[in-house]
């Protein structure tokens, strides 16, 4: 699209081009004003899809530690809803980490859908305990259930955070302007045909790179649970001490 821009400015818009030099000091502010403008525009966006990224990858972190705190807090409750507690959490880690995978549509509904029933069996386990022991030990445990749910609420909502489609439209549309007013400024266009499809290949890769880092799942550059599955080796390995036969579940 870029690319047929500056030919189209070449071959449909240039015969309109004067050759005095008043006009030709016109376009050139023009062509530097409107390329000054689109450079602006992709840097904002850029640092807009890089700060993005980075949120998601905190959550990540934040949302593992909070399964690992919430694990180990599990061993004030009594005994048999510790052990079920814990079962689930590794269930739950699970659930989790599949989120952050490349995934089907249906896979991923699939996934939120059994880690929200996980949320609800976890939350129920403890509440019988935390109902009838109002200690300060049992009311850590509730914090960190909470702060697991609300961790993964939190990923959620910044994996929701994307750059919005009347900014890429915007974006676009300057950019469309800026490769006419690029081919109706060209000279001996057919001469140097590779020298002017420089410039649109080089906003198509910038739009790329930002499109490619603004998708958490798809493309190149993605969220991986790197804490996530760290954590799973390491809870798992404390359940296979602790209690083999739910390790094993």
């Amino acid at each position: 699209m870029f690319a047929f821009s500056v030919w189209f400015g070449y071959a449909a818009l240039s015969r309109y081009r004067t050759k005095d030099t008043e006009t030709s000091a016109d376009l050139g502010i023009i062509q530097t004003a409107t390329l000054t403008l689109l450079a602006l525009i992709i840097g904002f966006t850029f640092s807009m899809a890089i700060n993005r990224h980075d949120q998601r990858e905190i959550f990540e972190e934040g949302e593992a530690n909070a399964i690992g705190t919430e694990f180990l807090r599990a061993d004030l409750l009594p005994p048999k809803a510790a052990d079920a507690t814990k079962g689930l959490l590794l269930q739950y880690v699970d659930q989790r980490i599949l989120f952050y995978s490349k995934q089907t549509p249906e896979k991923i509904e699939e996934i939120r859908s059994k880690t929200d029933q996980l949320q609800t069996a976890l939350w129920n386990e403890i509440l019988p305990t935390v109902r009838t022991h109002h200690t300060a030990s049992i009311a850590l445990v509730a914090a960190g259930m909470n702060d697991v749910l609300n961790s993964q609420g939190y990923v959620q909502a910044a994996w929701w955070n994307r750059i919005p489609l009347t900014a890429w439209a915007l974006m676009a549309a300057i950019a469309i302007c800026a490769n006419l007013l690029v081919g109706f400024g060209a000279r001996n266009f057919e001469k140097n045909i590779a020298l002017f499809m420089i410039f649109p290949f080089v906003i198509s890769v910038s739009f790329f790179l930002i499109a490619d880092i603004d998708s958490p799942r798809g493309g190149v550059i993605r969220i991986e649970a790197r804490n996530l599955v760290a954590l799973k080796i390491n809870l798992s390995q404390q359940m296979k001490i602790t209690s083999p036969s739910i390790g094993n579940q």
